[in-house]
């Protein structure tokens, strides 16, 4: 194919990261050249007001699919835990390529962390611990009721150099932009969060490669699919879909394929406003396809939560 595309994404180094190893996939597997095009998101222009404070949704997308529906670029690549579930009028998803570890990292100063079977965070009483994620922040206020929350906000080697700073005692970032960015950790404690702790985003650690509905161009890209990928994320992403939610809503989950079927564990989180409290509701479901499972998880955040209304 002798058609160089033109390929759209952030320009933080795990976004450049992950268009970088796409661009190689494109490459590789599909002898398909392309040119990276950075263009810069609202969520990367304002870097001073906490998430959970900022209106809308597509805080890192929206730029980029304006730049495919322009013909700017011919393809993006997104993490897809950024990415709302309701697709603009003319462009989908082509490829749901891969997912590495969707866990969430913990890392604190150096001598720190302590877990023990009843604080398996391992947060001393008081501690400061950096996230703008109101689900991280649930999870670990429901845990661990004195810690304190302090907004952080920055790329990833941003947010541990402001650990280093000493600003805070411990943060939390997804376990796969650390690893995917290989950054020296010898000088913190760190801990992998187990989902019985902390369940990540929906599609945390999966990427999304979205294009124009219909475009030739990009149509070969649908070989870099992965179903099985695809199939656990979309059983995740339905759910956020039910529950109405986006970037705001307090909400982990996880769905796994055995045997049975799909299995997807659930958590949503209700924060006080000044995000010092919080309650969880945590559920489970197994089911033979993402769609009876997502469903069961969602009626039984429905009973356990009097605020969920119908989708």
């Amino acid at each position: 194919m002798s058609d160089t595309l033109c390929l759209g994404t952030r320009g933080s180094d795990l976004a450049l990261w992950q268009a970088h190893h796409v661009a190689a996939m494109l490459e590789e597997r599909l002898g398909i050249a392309s040119r990276i095009e950075i263009i810069k998101t609202r969520g990367d222009r304002i870097q001073n007001v906490a998430f959970s404070k900022m209106e809308g949704k597509g805080f890192f997308t929206k730029e980029l699919q304006d730049a495919l529906l322009d013909r700017r670029v011919d393809l993006v690549v997104h993490s897809l835990k950024d990415l709302p579930t309701e697709e603009p009028e003319g462009l989908e998803v082509v490829a749901i390529p891969e997912r590495t570890n969707p866990a969430d990292l913990l890392l604190a100063r150096e001598g720190l962390l302590k877990p023990v079977p009843d604080n398996p965070m391992g947060l001393p009483g008081g501690a400061v611990l950096g996230t703008s994620s109101l689900r991280r922040a649930a999870q670990t206020l429901a845990l661990c009721p004195e810690i304190q929350i302090k907004a952080l906000r920055g790329n990833v080697p941003t947010r541990i150099a402001k650990l280093r700073d000493g600003n805070y005692d411990a943060i939390l970032l997804a376990a796969a932009g650390v690893g995917r960015l290989e950054i020296d950790l010898e000088d913190l404690d760190t801990s992998e969060l187990a989902p019985e702790v902390m369940l990540p985003a929906p599609g945390q650690g999966a990427l999304a490669i979205e294009c124009r509905n219909g475009d030739a161009l990009t149509r070969p890209l649908e070989a870099l699919h992965d179903d099985e990928v695809a199939r656990n994320v979309t059983t995740e992403r339905r759910l956020l879909e039910l529950l109405g939610g986006g970037c705001h809503l307090p909400l982990g989950c996880l769905a796994t394929t055995d045997e049975g079927g799909i299995r997807l564990q659930a958590v949503l989180g209700e924060v006080d406003d000044n995000v010092t409290s919080a309650t969880v509701a945590r559920v489970g479901a197994m089911a033979p396809n993402s769609e009876l499972a997502s469903n069961a998880c969602f009626e039984a955040l429905r009973a356990a939560v009097p605020t969920i209304t119908g989708p």
